[in-house]
């Protein structure tokens, strides 16, 4: 999600970390006819692993409330916060939360990575007004989950942006995680890491942190590591590409020499980009690229209080990235769609159908051969 409002000033970043994997020669993932080929399950010497990448978004553009409590001018923080409120109530998470395990039920991915999984607590009666929200993400997708009879365990989870800029009264606080199948994947170490460059405190009590979570896996007798990231968005007069490009960096550190490697995310950086650079050199082909090249796969954004007919995307910033899953270090075999792009996915809501969250989902399904 990229509407940040604010200018803070951008920490020096290590050039070290920046570097680490990064080779302007290294191609990209090479380019198929764009159809996403049949698995051949018949076939006892491979591997059939899918992820499902989603960003669930808050439910409002809170950095307009970032940026009226980075303002010099007090008057505008309460309206900013109580219009952030109505929006929230209005893009309703449970509602949205029952489409996302929908989706998880028909898909039934293995691993599912998360991001914008957000804990608020806001009670404003301190303030005269009768007005608390109590939001747990995690906890209102699991018993959407549960309700449906699926079992997923939280294998990682990784605390980034802490938000009280009240004290006593708003607390908000943004994780990523990853969700696995403990019947068809088995966990034996996991990392939760916040990364070294990061933004910091932009405003009062409110502080911008990114990090990661990973896992490694053992899917059908081979071992896979599945790493799971929301990198940071640009700001208003600040372009944060090196910075993304930065944590990229750190990201193929903690992953390492893994043999088979999957990234998913929301990475806030476009194809081309230096971050895409980044992880290109350190072996990781983009599903997308590789698998559809002919069509854009945007994945960002809807509209703030998710009232749009149609998908209104216009930059692809969500991937999956896989590395040492195909026949040769960069082919990949397999498809990739987006959810959450159709009218058709649309869920009733309070006020309007709403769309499972402003960015797409990604399911992607791997085909991949066993040593």
């Amino acid at each position: 999600m990229q509407r940040h409002l604010m200018k803070p000033l951008l920490r020096a970043i290590p050039l070290a970390v920046l570097l680490a994997g990064c080779t302007e020669s290294a191609p990209l993932a090479p380019s198929f006819d764009g159809v996403a080929p049949e698995f051949d399950r018949s076939h006892a010497a491979v591997d059939d692993v899918t992820v499902l990448n989603w960003n669930l978004y808050i439910g409002a553009d809170v950095d307009v409330v970032i940026g009226a409590l980075a303002s010099p001018d007090p008057t505008d923080d309460l309206p900013a916060l109580l219009a952030a409120i109505a929006t929230l109530r209005e893009t309703d998470f449970p509602s949205r939360a029952a489409a996302i395990a929908d989706a998880i039920e028909r898909a039934r991915p293995e691993v599912v990575g998360l991001q914008e999984v957000w804990t608020i607590d806001i009670d404003l009666r301190p303030l005269g007004l009768a007005l608390e929200v109590d939001l747990d993400f995690l906890a209102i997708l699991e018993s959407a989950l549960a309700a449906r009879g699926l079992d997923y365990d939280v294998a990682a989870i990784v605390t980034n942006v802490e938000a009280a800029p009240i004290p006593g009264a708003v607390l908000v606080v943004d994780h990523d995680a990853i969700l696995v199948d403990p019947h068809r994947v088995a966990v034996s170490s996991r990392v939760a890491q916040n990364y070294v460059t990061n933004l910091g405190p932009v405003a009062p009590g409110v502080t911008l942190v990114r990090g990661f979570v990973g896992i490694t896996g053992t899917i059908g007798g081979q071992s896979y590591a599945f790493f799971n990231t929301h990198l940071e968005p640009n700001l208003t007069g600040l372009d944060l590409t090196t910075l993304r490009a930065a944590q990229a960096g750190e990201l193929l550190l903690a992953v390492g020499a893994a043999p088979r490697a999957i990234l998913m995310g929301d990475f806030n950086d476009v194809p081309g980009s230096l971050m895409h650079h980044v992880l290109a050199g350190g072996g990781f082909a983009d599903m997308w690229a590789a698998l559809r090249s002919r069509a854009p796969g945007l994945t960002c954004c809807h509209v703030e209080d998710l009232s749009n007919r149609r998908a209104t995307f216009a930059e692809r910033i969500d991937y999956v990235f896989a590395r040492g899953i195909g026949r040769a270090p960069r082919e990949l075999v397999g498809e990739i769609r987006r959810l959450g792009d159709a009218p058709a996915d649309r869920v009733p809501g309070p006020e309007h159908p709403l769309w499972p969250s402003d960015h797409a989902g990604l399911l992607a399904r791997l085909l991949a051969p066993r040593p």
